[in-house]
C-alpha cells in the first residue's frame, strides 16, 4: 500500500489529523542543525556584548519546542517530557542537536526540529552584526522512536559529527 500525506481530506483541503483512538506510548525525536560562521566570528564568540550566543541559543531551543503548536499550523499540542539542547563549537561553526521525549498519541518530531531550527536562528541573531553570510544549514530529523510508524534513524552524515 502507498503512503499517503496524512494531513490532507479526500478533497485536498488541508486538515488536523485526529488521534483521538490512538494510544499514549512512550516517543522521541532527535534532529540537528549546523550555523557555519567565518573564524572571526567564532572567534569573537565568547565577547559578544549581547551576551553567550550558545546558552541563549540553548535556551531559545528549549523555548521553541515547547511553542511548537503554536507555530506550526496542523501540528498537535504535546505534553513534552523532556527536550534537551546541546549547542557545541566546531572548526567552522556551531553544531546544535535536540532531544525531545513524550508519552502521548502522537510523535516529538516537529518539536525536535523546531528546537534545533530556532537554536540555530538564535545563533544568527546574536552574531549577525560581525558578518551577514553566517549561514544555517543542515537542519535534519535524526532519528524518532515510538508510534504506528516506528523507528527511523537517519543515514549518511550527521551535523553532529566532527566532520564540522
Amino acid at each position: 500500500m502507498a503512503k499517503k500525506l496524512s494531513h490532507y481530506d479526500a478533497a485536498g483541503k488541508a486538515r488536523m489529523v485526529d488521534v483521538s483512538v490512538k494510544a499514549a506510548t512512550a516517543r522521541a525525536a532527535e534532529a540537528s542543525a549546523f550555523v557555519a560562521m567565518s573564524p572571526h566570528v567564532l572567534r569573537a564568540l565568547p565577547q559578544n556584548p549581547k551576551g553567550d550566543p550558545l546558552e541563549v541559543a540553548r535556551l531559545a531551543g528549549i523555548m521553541a519546542a515547547k511553542r511548537t503548536a503554536e507555530l506550526i499550523p496542523l501540528c498537535h499540542p504535546v505534553p513534552l517530557s523532556h527536550i534537551d539542547v546541546q549547542v557545541r563549537l566546531c572548526e567552522n561553526g556551531v553544531a546544535i542537536s535536540s532531544h525531545v521525549t513524550t508519552t502521548a498519541v502522537t510523535g516529538v518530531e516537529m518539536e525536535a526540529l523546531v528546537a534545533a531550527s530556532i537554536a540555530a536562528l538564535t545563533v544568527y541573531d546574536m552574531c549577525k552584526a560581525l558578518d551577514k553570510g553566517i549561514e544555517v544549514r543542515e537542519v535534519v530529523l535524526q532519528h524518532k522512536s515510538g508510534g504506528k510508524s516506528g523507528d527511523y534513524r537517519r543515514r549518511g552524515k550527521s551535523s553532529g559529527s566532527d566532520a564540522h
